[in-house]
């Protein structure tokens, strides 16, 4: 059974947080808020965490995951940015955006999707993956959590202990997070494209 750990979402607590990123360095899988409903996460580059993320989501290896990142200067690492991408980052971090951009070489081939050198990126507004993604030092790896054969993902600590209990690590509460889905917007291309129009205004990308 997973071990819950209630997180203020306005200042969340420095010694609960830090025994959390003690637990995702040690391989563990976490369920957490984000700003867009709960998500998995776990340590990028670890093989057996990201097999249970995929066992519990059900995934293929076509899944492109998203990497939750603390402000834009981490993005830089993990993702190539050129000056335009780099002012649309800047506009719009943080914020209700997801974006698909090329992957250096620092993000791990296993969790990109299948025959693509691309990597989902995220700087959320909630503050519970923000301070996780600071003190671990490095982004989480992340995907929503929506389980097999559901539409979108959990919302409440509680449905989260019932559904996955048993499958991860920790529950992170944060209280209910609402679902407001984020503007996926590919930025990989030459030109910004629109995949899902989510709570971003992604009206200055068309």
């Amino acid at each position: 059974m997973s071990e819950y750990i209630e997180l203020n979402a306005y200042s969340p607590q420095y010694d609960l947080v830090s025994e959390l990123c003690r637990a995702l360095n040690a391989g563990s899988v976490i369920a957490y808020p984000t700003d867009s409903g709960y998500a998995l996460g776990c340590k990028m580059g670890m093989k057996q965490p990201l097999k249970r993320i995929k066992n519990i989501r059900d995934l293929n290896d076509k899944h492109n995951f998203t990497l939750i990142c603390k402000d834009l200067s981490e993005i830089a690492v993990y993702a190539k940015i050129d000056n335009p991408t780099y002012r649309i980052l800047k506009r719009c971090t943080p914020g209700s955006y997801t974006f698909i951009l090329s992957a250096t070489n620092k993000v791990p081939v296993l969790m990109q999707a299948k025959g693509k050198k691309t990597v989902g990126i995220r700087v959320p507004i909630n503050l519970i993956p923000l301070a996780l993604s600071e003190m671990l030092g490095e982004p989480i790896l992340s995907s929503s959590l929506v389980m097999p054969g559901e539409d979108g993902p959990l919302l409440d600590a509680e449905d989260v202990s019932n559904q996955v209990g048993d499958l991860v690590d920790y529950i992170v509460d944060g209280g209910y997070c609402g679902y407001e889905p984020t503007t996926v917007v590919d930025l990989s291309e030459k030109a910004p494209g629109v995949i899902r129009q989510g709570s971003g205004d992604a009206s200055f990308f068309e």
